[in-house]
């Protein structure tokens, strides 16, 4: 069974009127999940296209090393009840 992991997707948002850096955790099983998961929370909330989203860099995350909160909660008590 794949383990679901968390990766740090960072960015730019490129629109005419809007130009913005973006760094964002997420829960997926593989780097291209994440990509994917990215350009569908992103284009929601900001009306972006995929083209106008450019994502730099895909990393792996410790569990140790997550930021955003409800991403760690989930994690950690995913850790707990295996």
């Amino acid at each position: 069974m794949n383990e679901v992991r968390v990766f740090r997707v960072t960015g730019k948002i490129v629109k005419p009127n809007l130009k913005t850096t973006f760094k964002k955790e997420v829960r997926a099983l593989k780097p291209e999940d994440a990509k994917e998961k990215i350009f569908m929370e992103l284009g929601s909330k900001h009306r972006a296209k995929r083209f106008q989203i450019k994502i730099f860099n895909i990393q792996e995350v410790p569990p140790e090393e997550i930021e955003d909160p409800l991403i760690k909660k989930l994690t950690l008590k995913e850790e707990t009840d295996v």
